[in-house]
């Protein structure tokens, strides 16, 4: 079994991966992404372009209303796929020195953003958005056991002052999972609820989307 640090080495981990299949805007497709986890195009299967090719959709309608700023129109809803290799994820904890004991996981969750919410943080001085409740459902496989399902809930809110994300908190709410995996999971986001200590990666992220990410689109949303 493993001790309960690198136990929550592990459920960090999980937690930044299924966050990042929540919501599209703070997990793109960088160059360099943390501990290199990038998979190249020319490698990637066919299930996995289809992910990304859907998420490519979620991302221009986000660009579209940060940049565009139209008023009228519909809220963001978008159903977000992404699966992770095992090779990316033992990258992901390798800082922590430990591992990924399991195999692949696959995580889905229903993005939901208000045009509204968008534009104002984008014009406003300062603005506080209260982003809907985001459910995830991830499944974790397991070699010869069977396949892990962790579901989980989180509020996101995030500050934006002069057009820029400046501070931003999860709220992580309900955990569904595995004994072993809940306890982990629960201890890394109660930590995270009283510390915020993902905050300074998450605004970051936020930051990058809507410069470098939507530059990277920018043919797919100008003039939408």
């Amino acid at each position: 079994m493993l001790k309960t640090t690198k136990s929550a080495s592990l459920a960090t981990a999980l937690v930044l991966l299924s966050f990042a299949a929540a919501v599209p805007t703070f997990a793109q497709e960088k160059k360099s992404e943390t501990a290199g986890t990038s998979i190249p195009l020319d490698e990637l299967t066919p299930e996995e372009k289809a992910e990304r090719e859907a998420r490519k959709a979620c991302k221009v309608s986000i660009c579209a209303i940060f940049h565009n700023r139209k008023a009228d129109g519909p809220d963001v809803a978008c159903s977000v796929l992404k699966t992770w290799r095992k090779e990316q994820l033992d990258k992901m904890v390798s800082k922590a020195k430990v591992s990924w004991p399991w195999g692949r996981v696959k995580c889905v969750a229903d993005v939901k953003l208000k045009r509204a919410d968008l534009i104002k943080g984008m014009t406003d001085a300062k603005f506080e958005a209260q982003l809907e409740k985001h459910e995830v459902k991830c499944e974790v496989d397991r070699d010869k056991e069977p396949k892990a399902e962790i579901n989980f809930d989180f509020s996101p809110k995030i500050t934006f002052e002069a057009g820029k994300a400046t501070r931003a908190t999860l709220n992580w709410g309900k955990i569904e999972a595995p004994t072993l995996v809940k306890g982990a999971l629960w201890t890394a986001t109660a930590t995270d609820n009283t510390f915020n200590v993902l905050q300074s990666t998450i605004v970051e992220d936020i930051n990058d989307f809507i410069g470098n990410k939507c530059t990277e689109v920018k043919d797919d949303w100008k003039g939408q």
